[in-house]
């Protein structure tokens, strides 16, 4: 266990050891299960995340996730939802059947299924509509990110204009071939006023890309993700998710062999905190910042919401 043990904050939690956020068939029993195991694993604020589905799971596990949340008084450890789609253009593991639209519409529609509990919302920079959507997640009150998307500079600037602040898992949810000097990775990294959230679980990034973009972006707009998943803590195997086979390794690797990409991650914040920490580019006091302060002043929190 290290020393800073249970004092991460996750803004990407997909679900959690067999509960999965975007099940059709999600339980409040469940729900409470996997929160009390993420807990007691080391991530003390998160945000359950639902992905590209249907508009009637929306109705169904948006509302229920927001109920449970608050019968159970967890408001201060889980203050709101990821969405994470499904208005994107590059479609990773999500449902491609399933993307829908970019525009203010459907971000009001989205945010009156949750009962105004969608805290980030993820969409494409490079989606038609994509600048207006990202006005309306601003005056609703919801913190717009980009991703899963082909988006180049002219994209990310247009998205940053419009009020968008964030990149969602910077470096992945894109095409395994990309055009050299017009892609994601380098749009996200040349906005100056974009901060980068980073899945540090040792297989969505090269570890010297992890240290180029910590020392692009700086310690202070650099925030690590989780991106956990229902196979999380699991042992390896063959699972199904969202459509996908996913083959967890051994190794902890879980992915999509006909895709070709990743789907989601089999690591606890505590685990990705602990693959940074061994990187040793990073202070105790940076760690911090990366894994709890940056997400939290995102969120307009502070340490109070965190339970030592």
């Amino acid at each position: 266990m290290s020393k800073s043990h249970g004092n991460w904050v996750d803004l990407q939690v997909n679900g959690h050891n067999g509960v999965d956020y975007s099940d059709p068939q999600l339980t409040e029993e469940a729900f409470i299960r996997s929160c009390e195991e993420l807990f007691a694993a080391g991530t003390a604020v998160f945000l359950p995340t639902v992905v590209t589905r249907s508009e009637e799971l929306y109705r169904r596990n948006l509302p229920l996730i927001k109920r449970t949340v608050e019968k159970y008084h967890l408001e201060k450890q889980i203050p709101g939802i990821h969405l994470e789609g499904p208005m994107i253009t590059s479609k990773g593991s999500h449902d491609p059947a399933l993307i829908m639209e970019c525009s203010a519409k459907n971000v009001r529609l989205y945010h009156e299924i949750s009962e105004g509990f969608i805290k980030i919302l993820t969409l494409s920079a490079d989606a038609p509509g994509a600048e207006a959507a990202i006005r309306e997640a601003v005056k609703l009150g919801i913190i717009p990110s980009v991703g899963h998307h082909f988006a180049g500079y002219a994209d990310i600037h247009k998205a940053t204009n419009a009020g968008c602040r964030l990149l969602t898992h910077l470096g992945n949810a894109a095409p395994n071939l990309v055009e050299r000097h017009e892609n994601p990775l380098l749009a996200g990294l040349a906005e100056e006023r974009m901060d980068a959230m980073i899945i540090t679980d040792g297989h969505h990034l090269p570890a010297d890309l992890i240290k180029l973009i910590l020392k692009v972006k700086g310690v202070d707009h650099v925030i690590v993700t989780s991106d956990a998943c229902s196979a999380c803590g699991y042992p390896p195997g063959e699972y199904e998710l969202w459509g996908n086979r996913a083959i967890l390794e051994p190794c902890g690797r879980l992915y999509n062999p006909e895709k070709q990409c990743l789907v989601a991650a089999a690591a606890t914040m505590e685990m990705c905190m602990e693959f940074l920490r061994n990187l040793n580019v990073l202070s105790e006091a940076e760690l911090q910042k990366v894994g709890r302060d940056n997400a939290l002043k995102l969120l307009g929190l502070n340490a109070t919401n965190i339970k030592e």
